[in-house]
């Protein structure tokens, strides 16, 4: 799809980045430039800047970076033309309904439309004589009617009668299975995804059903059926009632496993609970999780599967900045069926287990001592050593000292004997990190791993001065003519940059306005992120027309050296570089 260059000149001048970053990041002041803490990856030290004279934004720890629609299509999980729809809504202007395909918007709407019809009809059967039996089903559950209204809970028949009412409704056989309410089967019938099962309408934070979640009655297989990515839904980026546990304010969240976890506590009083869809918890969710909380209350399974899912819970939620607490629910499965046990004493009860529950790190060294027979002096030793490579990972001094002091009185050994296997573990992570930073910088400059430009690690000298020159025509297009005019197109060595590169002398040299919006719609968010990299980096240089030549100069020496390069003497990349450049030369 295409934006006038116009209308998107205009998006971006009335939704000032500055402006619209600062309702999500709190922003401080550092020159002409803003500084805080970036959105999209935890972290201590701000590293994430936002530019108000290029109207972009870049972190220099994650490498997002990009204009302001790419960065409310980020924050927002939202595509292209949605990011664009909020920015002009909140700018108050009209969509350019003629200058775009809005085929995929119309798609989203209609798949949005399909889901409220059949939220609707999956309710109507529940509380119809043909769903007595889920009906009960839920009741036996221990939900009330009044837990079952406000969670819309349903029922899917099994027969054709949702497809059909769909049909009525002025569906057609293909959107219904876009949006995966139905699948086409082998005799080539539509029919309903979901049947005989009782059916979990899932919620998005603006109130619109995205996807559905299906359990069985009896021992049927999958026990859940969920729906799968559609335009409208991906279960990796949603979490099960965090529309209605974001609302009530508490900075805490309780994250549970299932659906009838979540709605027993919800039940009980505890409306700040959510969980994932039938997936394990994903980095997303949890920085999404830490829009609405400071603190996560993890309350899975008691079994080893449950175990497991809170240790790698536990590592999403600490990387997102969350502070944990762990729920270990006694003598029950789940939270579901610890509330049906504990009958009317139920929420008391659940209240003094979170009001108890152990951190994370606290929770670590007593799952890990069950590995251990500490009765034995090896068994002991052992515990003390993986003990401590747990405490060493925790930063705030204070903590550790805690933990530490713990550790010794529980175990009847020497503080300063722990003190020192912490601080041996310290040194041995710092310098597996200090390793892994040094891959990371080896691997940045060498270019090895580059996904968007991967003709840069065969030239590297070419491609930096590409950059260079790239943002240097980005902050100075009164300059485009002169550059134009000293090097074209089939002198960059590598493809990538020469696309960037022509599109901005063509937007320049035709008269708009060149800012990183003007490109927007042209690459990917991971492209763009990667073009304001460099943009970003080369801010940090002084921009003159000494370096400008000097960096022409670099591209036709490395451009001239490449072609007149003895063929014998060449690597095989070059050997093909070398003849992508004579065909270049001769179109």
């Amino acid at each position: 799809m295409a934006f006038p260059d116009e209308f998107l000149q205009e998006l971006k001048d009335k939704n000032e980045i500055t402006d619209v970053v600062s309702s999500y990041v709190s922003l401080k002041r550092a020159g002409r430039l803003y500084s805080g803490r970036c959105p999209f990856h935890n972290e201590k030290t701000p590293s994430f800047y936002v530019y108000p004279d290029t109207q972009s934004f870049y972190c220099f720890g994650c490498g997002s970076g990009g204009e302001v629609i790419t960065f409310i299509k980020k924050i927002e999980n939202l595509d292209y033309t949605d990011a664009v729809k909020l920015l002009a809504q909140r700018a108050g202007m009209n969509m350019p309904q003629d200058t775009y395909d809005d085929s995929l918007a119309k798609l989203k709407k209609t798949i949005y439309e399909i889901n409220r019809e059949s939220a609707r009809f999956f309710h109507s059967m529940l509380v119809s004589p043909q769903g007595a039996e889920a009906l009960a089903y839920l009741r036996n559950r221990g939900l009330s009617d009044k837990t079952i209204r406000h969670f819309g809970l349903g029922y899917a028949p099994n027969s054709f009668e949702l497809i059909n009412h769909l049909h009525e409704k002025g569906f057609s056989d293909s959107d219904l299975i876009q949006s995966n309410i139905a699948v086409s089967s082998r005799k080539g019938y539509t029919v309903s995804r979901f049947f005989n099962r009782v059916m979990f309408p899932i919620i998005d934070l603006r109130g619109n059903v995205t996807a559905f979640g299906g359990r069985t009655m009896g021992d049927g297989k999958p026990k859940y059926l969920n729906t799968s990515d559609t335009p409208v839904f991906s279960k990796s980026h949603q979490l099960f009632a965090l529309n209605m546990a974001k609302n009530v304010n508490t900075r805490q969240l309780i994250l549970a496993e299932g659906y009838m976890d979540v709605i027993a506590l919800h039940q009980a009083g505890f409306k700040n609970t959510v969980a994932t869809l039938g997936t394990s918890l994903t980095q997303q969710q949890a920085e999404l999780m830490k829009r609405y909380a400071d603190e996560v209350i993890i309350c899975y399974d008691s079994d080893e599967a449950g175990r497991k899912a809170s240790e790698r819970a536990i590592s999403l939620l600490r990387n997102a900045g969350l502070k944990i607490r762990i729920v270990t629910v006694p003598g029950a499965k789940d939270p579901d069926e610890f509330m049906k046990s504990h009958g009317d004493k139920g929420a008391a009860v659940f209240k003094v287990l979170l009001d108890k529950s152990a951190g994370d790190i606290e929770y670590r060294l007593d799952k890990l001592r069950d590995n251990y027979n500490v009765s034995h002096t090896q068994g002991k030793i052992d515990y003390i050593t993986a003990a401590s490579a747990v405490i060493a990972e925790l930063s705030n001094p204070i903590e550790r000292d805690v933990y530490i002091s713990e550790l010794s009185e529980k175990l009847n050994v020497q503080k300063s004997a722990i003190e020192q296997q912490v601080s041996k573990s310290i040194k041995s992570f710092t310098r597996q990190q200090a390793k892994k930073d040094f891959r990371g910088i080896r691997d940045d400059l060498s270019a090895r791993h580059d996904k968007i430009n991967p003709q840069k690690a065969m030239n590297l000298k070419s491609a930096r001065a590409e950059e260079y020159l790239i943002a240097f025509m980005i902050s100075n297009p009164d300059m485009c003519q002169y550059i134009n005019s000293r090097i074209s197109p089939q002198e960059l060595a590598t493809d990538f940059n020469r696309k960037v590169y022509k599109l901005i002398s063509q937007k320049i040299m035709g008269g708009s306005d060149i800012n990183l919006t003007a490109i927007s719609q042209d690459f990917s968010e991971e492209e763009l992120s990667y073009i304001t990299a460099y943009v970003s980096t080369a801010r940090c240089e002084t921009f003159h027309r000494e370096a400008l030549d000097k960096c022409i100069s670099t591209l036709k020496a490395e451009h001239e050296r490449l072609l007149t390069k003895n063929p014998n003497e060449m690597t095989e990349d070059e050997y093909k570089d070398y003849f992508l450049k004579i065909s270049r030369n001769k179109k």
